[in-house]
């Protein structure tokens, strides 16, 4: 008798979890965007330039180092902060610079972030900086684009397809 209870009680609380389980997953019903919305992705990981050009090593310089050791030219580490900047419809939503990480600031800089905007046709503009000796920005650029509701269209950087790309 108490092996009965005791497996009905568990057959019992089982049940009760998986309706619990069914009526979450289903509601409430989650909207990540407003019906006549769309979203703009910035991301990129990218390393700026470096801050320091190259140079050989003097005589002295390489006689002081191990045999093994010892290379042609000496590269600092610390690579420059990239900007980025993006107008749409002529007003700058995303004004961001973003430091390169590591200890020696000699890795990748990083950028998610998200923008929401209405459907429909906008004029986007973007700017980007990887070099902190250039003057201005290093690319750009500038398209109209029309999206449809609950699209996502993703801006990064890559420069084996040539810069700025929108996807």
């Amino acid at each position: 008798m108490n092996r009965a209870l005791n497996w009905t009680g568990q057959a019992l609380l089982y049940g009760g979890f998986a309706v619990a389980l069914g009526v979450f997953s289903r509601w409430p019903v989650y909207h990540p965007l407003a019906e006549d919305m769309a979203q703009i992705k910035v991301s990129f990981i990218h390393h700026g330039a470096r801050v320091a050009e190259c140079r050989p090593y003097t005589a002295e310089e390489q006689a002081k180092m191990p045999p093994n050791m010892r290379k042609a030219q000496k590269c600092e580490r610390e690579r420059s902060p990239v900007s980025i900047e993006v107008d749409i419809d002529g007003k700058t939503v995303l004004a961001h610079t973003s430091a390169p990480s590591g200890l020696s600031r000699d890795g990748a800089s990083t950028l998610y972030q998200r923008l929401n905007v209405a459907a429909g046709q906008h004029r986007i503009a973007v700017r980007f900086k990887d070099n902190q000796k250039a003057e201005g920005f290093t690319s750009q650029l500038e398209e109209t684009i029309t999206l449809k509701p609950a699209q996502v269209l993703v801006i990064d950087f890559s420069a084996d397809k040539g810069g700025i790309v929108l996807q």
